[in-house]
């Protein structure tokens, strides 16, 4: 309940304008986000891959009104993907996008945002890297499929993610697997859908479905969760799958976990750390912080100076 109170407070104007203008904000940002700027990013993601770590950059930007602004949306995720060819990251750096920035909201979005899509992922298999596509609000998952698919047919090597919370999970899991695609399975983050489970519990048990399948098929799990009972069940079931730990990768947020993050690491799995960066943070803040109580106490004591 608190977490609903909290996203629609943090939603209004005059809450956002103070949380944005607030010195404190800085403290609790530094942590769930890499940066404002690209530079900024890549100095923290520099020290993930020096844990041995990999990475999957993600920049936060604002919905595409127009095709002049998705062409720009374009070109920064270019030059972010000749950073990481000229750093030698493109065996350990990926590139997350959203959709809704390439085009997705416009009328042409199939044409728009599958153009747009398809330069990047011809930049990303030239520099030997991959993009994983967030499939993002629930309402525009079918669009974001139809792109997908689109783009999937030159560059098959595009991923992308399936919400578990949503009820057409693990049939978009079946729908998806071929041999060698990428797919982030994550919990989602907007229960207010009426597609979507509201209960916990229901949302876990279509993770394990979803898993369940992913394992079993052609492709390349990314689970992407910090509960550790559904790290367990994923190693119980990637085992029963006869999956090494390279055939599937664990994902976590930056920021969240640390430990858990490098314990697996030490352990042989692939653990990628998903790192969004740009200006447009202030929504994503909000739904970390969102997301547990102690994330929601550390805000509120970053607020009133306390440490």
């Amino acid at each position: 309940m608190y977490q609903k109170l909290f996203l629609a407070l943090a939603r209004k104007k005059t809450i956002k304008t103070m949380i944005v203008a607030c010195p404190a904000t800085k403290a609790v940002l530094s942590r769930f986000v890499a940066g404002g700027s690209w530079d900024q990013a890549a100095a923290n993601i520099g020290g993930l891959l020096a844990k041995g770590l990999r990475v999957s950059a993600s920049f936060l930007g604002e919905r595409a009104h127009s095709s002049a602004e998705a062409d720009q949306a374009v070109s920064e995720l270019l030059a972010v993907l000749d950073h990481i060819d000229r750093s030698g990251w493109a065996g350990q750096v990926d590139l997350s996008v959203n959709l809704d920035a390439l085009g997705l909201s416009l009328r042409d979005f199939e044409a728009t945002a599958a153009a747009n899509l398809a330069k990047l992922a011809d930049k990303a298999r030239q520099i030997g890297t991959t993009i994983t596509v967030d499939t993002g609000r629930p309402a525009l998952v079918t669009r974001c499929l139809r792109v997908v698919q689109v783009v999937r047919e030159r560059y098959p090597e595009v991923g992308c993610s399936v919400q578990a919370d949503l009820r057409r999970a693990e049939g978009d899991c079946r729908a998806l697997d071929t041999p060698g695609i990428r797919l982030r399975l994550c919990k989602g983050s907007d229960d207010s859908a009426r597609s979507a489970y509201t209960d916990q519990h229901d949302i876990d048990l279509s993770y394990v479905r979803c898993l369940k399948t992913l394992m079993e098929g052609d492709g390349v799990p990314l689970i992407a969760t910090h509960d550790p009972v559904l790290i367990d069940i994923a190693q119980e079931l990637a085992a029963h799958s006869n999956r090494s730990m390279k055939d599937f990768e664990f994902q976590m947020l930056y920021g969240v976990r640390l430990i858990e993050q490098e314990r697996l690491a030490d352990l042989g799995h692939i653990v990628r750390i998903y790192v969004p960066f740009g200006p447009h943070w202030y929504e994503y803040l909000m739904r970390r912080i969102a997301e547990r109580p102690a994330n929601l106490l550390l805000f509120a004591r970053a607020l009133v100076g306390l440490r």
